[in-house]
């Protein structure tokens, strides 16, 4: 699900502007408070705040306050975002304080989900840097007009510098803060077009390599709040046993224990599990432990064993008779495969990984009669709302919901399981908090893992080499058919989530892409660039076996089929020349990938070394260039490409969740395999933007290149060994080295 979106030459009006890109509109109301969010008043002082629109708020003090609409979960969003309204707004960005977005989709949603307040997909800056430009755009105007009458002066002979209004035929000048004290709010408000935006070589901010990120500091300093760190008056502690297999149900409870345990005030049953609420979290992991449980054996989730599932995938994938729902197509890529010379035909598949995020799963709930409030590292607050209302039988406009910081997220934090918790419990103890926090166990063995899959591709290519066809097929259950049943309907049951980036800029005569829905009932969802993590995978592997097969170096076949992409072949020519591409290594070999996912440019080079006697990969370093567009913090750019790259290598080498029956056989770090300190690569990024082109998204784009580029390596290091199953454990090297 990708959208990238472009400001369109549109006037703001008085109480709303209204910025319309493929068919998504957003409507902003000015004039209206922005409320309150967690950890952060933006009540009006003494002295009344001028309050120009929904987005921002300026004190007397000259103190300017920016919402920011996505949540933070270590992106660094919460900077990023309210950076693009400061530079509009020319404001002093030492003066500015950054407030999280209340709960309110209809002022604050992202156009690049539909207009709901969801935060991921690479898509907060994509979606958002239109309106946020314009809206700063458009309170710089305002602030000119309520000089323009102060000073008793043409408006067009006023100008802004950071944090004033300036006046250069008197030399007079008024700060933002002095406008705020006096100035009116004119009627009707000042228009802002694309026109009033100002052009790049005027930028303060955007591409500066001085500003840092505003949430680190608290980070540091322990001030920060994440969920986790919710304190609240007569508050309780709950915690949930699930069942060991999805979809079941408790059918008897025997609590007798638990209920003895000192602390314990309450035992819950609930449709998926037994809820126990007490005063200290030591007690409620205590009674957790003691209940014994009778469970359904109902589900059909029992007959799921992923490593046997897998086999059947790739089966699927294999059987060309079995059609799937056409997600890409440009030409008749069988027909011209049939005609080929050289056919390359093969299977990549990917196990389940789970998304281990350092602050596991948790939520605080206050239910009193028909309203809700509660304090959650939730990546989707409109979500929240709706199931917290369906559960109390209630409206969603009746749930508040205070967003912290989160502790990474990665799409899980966008699900509501554990929100479903917290306000079931609550909804027990109405008029007293409950805050439910999932041990690592339960986080690891009920997570929403990525989607299992197996992917088929064959490639024709003529007497000469050239690629005249590309059929991919992609086999895996869907995350929309789960989580957006009408947007899977009206895609014709494709999941371009799940299929995400198979569809390249690679000059390919004809190019088909299918998918085929394995619909198990085990729930997957979103995790860190979700399909195009593998997706990639399987495509840049298999471009270096068409240049193996061709005998040509695969840099130069990347660029020969990228001809006409001066952006890719920019940064596949930019890390070439860092990690000195055609320099040999003594015992360790070069990988090459590239990725055009999320409107990003990104190419990689790994440098890996085999212990053939194991199978272990070692991966030493790891060479980037990225292209986000406008790099709108250079910095920050870096330091995602090397977030990316870590999880990246940790997901090619070491992640798996095997599921048996049913049960997950993992549970913590010590069975589910992360990657270590002292196993992440030496990094070096080289950022190399290009001016005029959109915002890309950088949040996920570090991360596909990564395996892949791993696994090319390790193939030029053995003259040709092909690792095509995740996660390369020594094991699966050992035995393909051995086959």
């Amino acid at each position: 699900m990708t959208h990238i979106l472009q400001p369109q030459s549109r006037a703001l009006s008085r109480r709303s502007f209204l910025v319309t890109v493929g068919g998504l509109g957003i409507a902003v109301a000015f004039g209206r408070p922005p409320g309150l969010a967690y950890g952060a008043d933006i009540a009006p002082s003494a002295q009344g705040d001028f309050r120009p629109n929904a987005w921002v708020t300026i004190a007397a003090d000259g103190t300017v306050s920016i919402i920011s609409p996505a949540v933070e979960m270590g992106q660094g969003i919460t900077t990023t975002l309210p950076l693009l309204v400061a530079e509009e707004l020319d404001a002093d960005w030492n003066r500015v304080r950054v407030v999280q977005a209340p709960s309110d989709a209809e002022t604050y949603g992202n156009p690049g989900f539909y207009g709901i307040q969801l935060t991921g997909g690479s898509e907060s800056t994509r979606g958002y840097n239109a309106l946020l430009r314009l809206t700063g755009a458009q309170t710089r105007l305002v602030l000119l007009a309520g000089a323009a009458g102060m000073l008793n002066v043409p408006v067009k002979e006023l100008e802004t510098e950071p944090h004033k209004v300036v006046h250069p035929p008197s030399g007079r000048s008024l700060d933002y803060g002095e406008i705020a004290a006096r100035a009116v709010l004119p009627d009707p408000l000042p228009q802002a077009t694309e026109a009033d935006l100002k052009p790049s070589d005027r930028w303060r901010y955007i591409g500066s390599r001085t500003i840092l990120r505003i949430d680190v500091p608290s980070k540091i300093n322990g001030t920060a709040v994440f969920g986790i760190d919710v304190q609240l008056p007569n508050m309780l502690f709950g915690a949930v046993l699930r069942a060991p297999v999805q979809d079941e149900r408790p059918e008897t409870i025997d609590d007798a224990e638990a209920r003895d345990v000192p602390g314990i005030t309450h035992i819950v049953a609930l449709p998926y599990g037994v809820g126990i609420i007490g005063e200290t979290v030591e007690a409620t992991k205590r009674a957790k432990d003691l209940l014994k449980v009778t469970w359904s054996t109902t589900s059909r989730v029992r007959n799921y064993t992923s490593q046997r599932l897998l086999d059947e995938y790739r089966a699927v994938g294999r059987d060309l008779s079995q059609q799937g729902v056409p997600a890409h197509t440009n030409g008749d890529a069988e027909a011209a495969i049939a005609g080929a010379t050289t056919v390359i035909e093969v299977d990549y598949m990917s196990d389940h990984v789970a998304h281990a995020t350092m602050e596991p799963m948790n939520a605080t709930a206050l239910v009193t009669g028909d309203r809700v409030e509660i304090w959650a590292p939730t990546q989707g607050p409109t979500g929240t709302q709706g199931f917290a209302a369906e559960i109390v039988g209630t409206t969603p406009d009746k749930v508040k919901v205070n967003t912290t910081l989160l502790g990474g997220g990665f799409g899980r934090k966008a699900e509501a399981d554990f929100i479903v918790d917290a306000v079931s419990l609550a909804k027990a103890v109405e008029g007293r908090p409950v805050k439910v926090i999932w041990s690592r166990e339960d986080d690891v063995r009920h997570d929403t893992f990525r989607p299992l899959e197996a992917q088929h591709v064959k490639v024709g290519l003529d007497a000469e080499g050239n690629i005249v066809g590309w059929r991919h097929r992609i086999v895996a259950d869907s995350i929309f058919a789960r989580t957006l049943p009408p947007v899977f309907a009206e895609a014709g049951g494709h999941d371009d989530v799940v299929t995400e980036g198979a569809k390249f800029n690679y000059a390919v005569p004809a190019h088909q892409i299918e998918y085929l829905r394995q619909d198990k009932g085990l729930a997957i969802g979103f995790w860190f660039a979700v399909g195009v993590g593998y997706t990639r995978f399987a495509i840049e592997c298999v471009i270096d076996e068409i240049a193996a097969a061709r005998g040509i170096d695969p840099a130069a076949l990347r660029l020969e089929l990228l001809k006409d992409q001066p952006r890719a072949r920019k940064v596949i020519e930019t890390v070439a020349r860092m990690a000195e591409w055609d320099r040999a290594r003594d015992g360790r070999g070069l990988g090459l990938a590239y990725s055009d996912a999320f409107g990003s440019h990104c190419a990689q080079v790994a440098e890996v070394s085999l212990n053939r006697d194991t199978g272990q990969i070692r991966v030493h370093k790891v060479w980037c260039a990225i292209d986000a567009g406008v790099a709108i913090q250079p910095l920050h750019i870096e330091a995602m490409m090397m977030t990316g790259i870590t999880n990246g290598t940790g997901h090619a080498l070491f992640e798996q969740i095997n599921v048996v029956n049913g049960e997950v056989q993992e549970s913590n770090f010590d069975t589910y395999r992360v990657i270590r300190m002292s196993e992440a690569p030496e990094i070096e990024v080289a950022v190399v933007p290009t001016p005029g082109s959109p915002f890309g998204g950088i949040g996920q784009a570090g991360l596909p290149p990564a395996g892949p580029a791993i696994a090319n390596a390790v193939a030029r290091l053995t003259g040709g060994l092909r690792l095509r199953h995740y996660p390369f454990t020594p094991e699966r090297v050992k035995a393909a080295l051995e086959a």
